[in-house]
Formats: structure tokens, C-alpha cells, sequence
């Protein structure tokens, strides 16, 4: 199976992935809204690697160099990182991290210094690991989860048995330990939610090869504003039903 087809044009398999994952996430953070929901916590495990597949399939179109437009993608990250943290933060209780922008931004600056071979890229790259590694508490889903876009990049092209690398990733980045210490303990929705982890990676490459059929509507620029708006969203229908 081959990917070829994803890397040239408007991929609508991709902006499957892309809704997709935002349903993921949707689902997931509605365990805050009130009611006991532990088990969303499983299709939750497949918003963040979806979102990473679906960046590293964007910058594998110019794998070269770090062009204008991929300069830009950064900064729409940056700018919502900083819109989403509040939003996040109102809406997340006693939040432990910061949102997840961030960690996408470190993520893309570290694929692009494995794409782009220039001394600024590569320190620019550097950087980002540095600052994964001195900060992983901070980021949402640590070291492993800035490390999870370039791990997906690295297997778009080969075989579907490779994505296991970065199924491993997926779950270093979700706080396996804590997964593993409750599956001692019998609980069901950690052992879905480890399987998970290392099936996602598989799954969205499997959705991108073979949903070329699915006509989803495309997912432009606009999209980034769902981030912080799904947490108001969310954060008035929380207090609606209190």
C-alpha cells in the first residue's frame, strides 16, 4: 500500500483524518463535562496521533525545505496556542499542562529539521528536543509527544507493520506508566486505551489509503479556531446542566 496519491493534491482521506480527530477529541473532553464518562477516554487516545499523521502527511507534500508556507503553519500554531490557553483553562480542572498547541509547534519544528539539511534548520530542530526534554511536564503529552510527528513521518511511505514504531511513541507520550499501574489493577479502559495507542498510528494510515472515496468538507485554516471554541463550547454546556 502506497501514499503516493495523499502527497499531490487535496486529499479528502485527509480531511477525514482531520475531523475525525477532532471528533476524537471532542469525545474525549467530554468527561468534563459532568457526568461519569471514562470509557470517551479511549477514542480520545486517537485525537493527538491523528493530528500528528495528519501533520507530517502536509509537510511530506515539500519535504525539501522549510518553505514560506510551512513558516506559516508554525505561526498559526503559535498564535493559537496562545488564543487556546485560557479557553483550556477555564474549561480543564486544575489543568497540569499547557494546551496542546505547543507541543505540536515543537513537533513541527523538529520535522523540519530532519527534512531541511541547513545548520539553522537543525539547531532550530535541536532546540525544540532540548526544550521537549526540559519541559515535558509542562507539554501535553511530553518529550515523546513532540517526538510523535517526525515518528509519523518516518512511516508514511512504508509498510502498515511499521507504524508499530510510532504506536510505541503514542503511548510513551500517554502516560503509559499510569496505563500500565491500572491494568494491574483490572482496569478495562486502561487495556483498551494501551491498545489504542499502538493501533492509531496503523488505523489513520489505513483511513488515508483506503477512504479516498469519503467526501468529508475540507478542512481549511478556519479549522484551528475549533480548538479554543470547542472548549467554550463544551465549558457552557457544562454549566447548562449543572
Amino acid at each position: 500500500m502506497h501514499t503516493a496519491t495523499h502527497l499531490k493534491q487535496r486529499d479528502r482521506a485527509l480531511d477525514l483524518l482531520k475531523w475525525l480527530a477532532l471528533l476524537s477529541m471532542v469525545l474525549d473532553h467530554l468527561r468534563y463535562v459532568g457526568y461519569s464518562a471514562d470509557w470517551l477516554y479511549v477514542p480520545g487516545r486517537l485525537a493527538f496521533p491523528w493530528f500528528c499523521l495528519a501533520m507530517a502527511i502536509n509537510l511530506a507534500r515539500k519535504p525539501a525545505v522549510a518553505t514560506s508556507r510551512q513558516w506559516r503553519y508554525l505561526g498559526w500554531l503559535l498564535m493559537f496556542s496562545a488564543v487556546s490557553e485560557i479557553p483550556y483553562r477555564m474549561f480543564i480542572p486544575s489543568p497540569d499542562t499547557l494546551n496542546v498547541m505547543p507541543t505540536l509547534a515543537l513537533g513541527l519544528l523538529v520535522v523540519l529539521g530532519w527534512q531541511d539539511r541547513t545548520l539553522q534548520a537543525r539547531l532550530v530542530a535541536a532546540g525544540a528536543v532540548v526544550l521537549a526534554a526540559l519541559f515535558a511536564r509542562q507539554l501535553m503529552f511530553g518529550f515523546f509527544g513532540v517526538m510523535l510527528p517526525l515518528a509519523m513521518l518516518l512511516v508514511i511511505r512504508r509498510p502498515w507493520y511499521f507504524a508499530l514504531l510510532p504506536g510505541v511513541v503514542c503511548l510513551a507520550a500517554n502516560q503509559w506508566q499510569v496505563l500500565y499501574y491500572s491494568v494491574r489493577q483490572g482496569n478495562e479502559v486502561a487495556m483498551a486505551a494501551i491498545a489504542t495507542c499502538l493501533i492509531a498510528p496503523w488505523l489513520g494510515l489505513f483511513l488515508l489509503r483506503h477512504a479516498s472515496d469519503v467526501k468529508p468538507p475540507p478542512m481549511r485554516r478556519w479549522a484551528y479556531a475549533l480548538y479554543p471554541v470547542h472548549f467554550l463550547v463544551l465549558l457552557a454546556l457544562r454549566q447548562a446542566l449543572a
